[in-house]
């Protein structure tokens, strides 16, 4: 949803009853990428520099509140997680093993300038996008928690994953080891009807 469609779902939703005027872009479809636009990019927030970064957030960003970097710090943040504690070979070859659509991944070491791990050297995987229309960023976030849970269940400190999840079901489910479908089921319904229900505030096709 853009923030006009989202301002006229809080405005009615949460009963604000503010005089709110939304003016409709001209020439934008629901589908279309940034740089489909022709429009110079603009940092939407100081560590997402680029529209790969964008497109990774959603499942990436999920992943910082535990100890693990995303590389804030660095030239590239989302587009790779590490920590001192993991090893970038190992975690590489469990995701690619997964095929994931639309994503492959690469064993990396970087060493955050600022932020988390600041100064110390961090192993582990960045992700190179193959096909954005088929990647799915979520999924690909909630993969790399279930394997991090399985390969390092001492130390990666999976209970700081609940912040941004804010879903008790899925954070037990990653716990237990359950499978990508089996977690996907938890909140499928719930997606569901959050689709339908958004259908009154859109804008745009």
């Amino acid at each position: 949803m853009t923030v006009g469609e989202l301002a006229r779902m809080f405005n009615a939703e949460l009963q604000l009853d503010l005089e709110l005027i939304v003016i409709p872009m001209e020439g934008w479809q629901r589908a279309d990428y940034f740089d489909q636009t022709g429009l110079k990019w603009i940092n939407p927030s100081p560590n997402m520099r680029n529209l790969n970064e964008a497109i990774l957030y959603p499942g990436i960003g999920l992943l910082e509140t535990t100890n693990l970097s995303v590389g804030r710090g660095t030239a590239t943040p989302f587009e790779w997680i590490g920590a001192p504690w993991l090893d970038g070979t190992l975690l590489m070859q469990a995701l690619n093993q997964l095929d994931l659509p639309g994503v492959q991944f690469a064993a990396v070491q970087f060493t955050p300038e600022t932020s988390k791990y600041e100064a110390e050297l961090c192993s582990g995987v960045s992700f190179t996008i193959t096909h954005r229309e088929h990647f799915q960023s979520v999924r690909t976030g909630l993969e790399i928690a279930l394997q991090l849970r399985r390969l390092y269940p001492q130390l990666w400190e999976v209970d700081g994953y609940a912040r941004l999840l804010a879903n008790q079901r899925v954070l037990d489910a990653v716990k237990s080891s359950s499978s990508w479908l089996e977690i996907e089921a938890i909140y499928s319904a719930g997606l569901e009807a959050f689709i339908a229900r958004r259908q009154t505030y859109l804008i745009y096709p």
